[in-house]
């Protein structure tokens, strides 16, 4: 990824260069007053500087100050409008992503195309005209449309009517959504997810344990988000608590007690089918919480797929059920050379599951089993897409 992303970089400052000496010859010699300084009354030295230095002082700055800065001039709304840029920007940027979900996950397969070579980038195409299959891509739309903090910042407001009518719902009893979590995150990290749950009432107050509350199959916990929201998780382990421990001490593969495997489909993937007393869950429950492990080198995609396709496909109207993904490391991993996470990205665990396939709603939160740090977000999420107004 950093050789690909250095490779990047250098056709980005040539294919800036080249533009500027095509299209803007008069910012090449310095000094000189180009025609849009002189109806703007000012020299702008910013323009006049070597187009690596002007690289290097873009890729210090948010995607917002990059846009208004393409607000300011012709020159820089050119220059801010290259394609190959914000393919820079988001190979850069989609490892440290904390979340995606099914409406902003980028298109990986454009990302993954060949690299144009020098001869065929920005200064190749004429005023709005792109040649080159890269040129023709909204790079632009992509990375803003799945950053985090851009996607906060363009959220629409509430309007006032909709924040009262909420205050009114808050004092009409709701029924509490539940939720199936499952998932190898659960079973195979160093700190449990579950136990941190339970002891964390500053974050997620236990408000009840109850029993034999979905259809008489399996008990779970309720909690409490913002002290407000009620809501179940029931928890579905694959083996009982000693064979789980034993695997994991081990490292070692056990039976699975949630799925039986049917067999394989035409590509040679495992076809599962989930036992019968956890398809009742899994049809009662309004979304699941699927807990995968995002440790480096874990994880093992094709059996991954397969069982949440069994989940989604045995739950009736598994559509309108959202899935949120708690993609899950034991402790906050450090960097990496290249400032990115030693763990999977967001982005890259959606594609391990096949999430853009889906139909469903989903999301993938990063989490941490220590801390619990992203849980609550995930959370949130999740009851919003089962219609709970927080």
């Amino acid at each position: 990824m950093a050789e690909r992303n250095g490779q990047l970089k250098s056709v980005v400052i040539h294919s800036f260069r080249r533009f500027r000496e095509r299209y803007f010859p008069e910012k090449v010699a310095k000094n000189l007053v180009s025609d849009m300084d002189q109806e703007e009354g000012h020299l702008g030295y910013l323009d006049s500087l070597p187009v690596d230095t002007q690289f290097l002082i873009m890729t210090f700055l948010s995607p917002v100050d990059i846009c208004n800065l393409g607000a300011t001039c012709r020159y820089w709304r050119a220059m801010v409008r290259d394609p190959l840029l914000w393919k820079y920007f988001l190979l850069r940027d989609m490892p440290r992503w904390s979340s995606i979900d099914h409406l902003t996950m980028p298109n990986l397969e454009l990302l993954d195309a060949p690299l144009v070579s020098e001869h065929e980038s920005l200064d190749d195409r004429e005023e709005g005209e792109e040649r080159n299959r890269d040129l023709n891509i909204d790079y632009m739309s992509e990375y803003l449309k799945g950053c985090p903090s851009c996607r906060q910042q363009w959220l629409p407001s509430r309007p006032a009517y909709e924040l009262l009518t909420s205050f009114f719902q808050y004092l009409v009893p709701s029924s509490e959504p539940r939720y199936a979590m499952f998932g190898p995150g659960m079973e195979q990290l160093d700190v449990s997810l579950v136990t941190r749950l339970m002891h964390a009432p500053d974050l997620l107050p236990v408000s009840g344990t109850p029993h034999r509350q979905i259809n008489g199959v399996g008990s779970g916990i309720s909690y409490l988000f913002n002290n407000q929201h009620k809501f179940n998780i029931l928890t579905l382990y694959s083996t009982n608590r000693a064979e789980r421990e034993k695997a994991r001490l081990e490292q070692q593969s056990f039976s699975n007690k949630l799925f039986t495997v049917e067999g394989t489909d035409e590509s040679g993937y495992p076809v599962f089918s989930p036992a019968p007393q956890v398809q009742k869950v899994f049809q009662e429950v309004d979304g699941f919480i699927y807990v995968a492990n995002a440790e480096p080198g874990k994880g093992d995609g094709a059996s991954e797929v397969a069982q949440v396709r069994a989940v989604l496909n045995c739950a009736g109207d598994s559509a309108a059920k959202p899935l949120l993904v708690l993609s899950c490391v034991s402790r906050e991993p450090e960097e990496g050379n290249d400032g990115a996470k030693c763990r999977t990205p967001c982005v890259y665990m959606a594609k391990r599951l096949g999430l853009p396939q889906l139909s469903n709603r989903w999301m993938v939160q990063d989490t941490v089993a220590e801390s619990l740090l992203g849980v609550l977000d995930g959370i949130s999420w999740l009851l919003k897409s089962s219609g709970v107004k927080i």
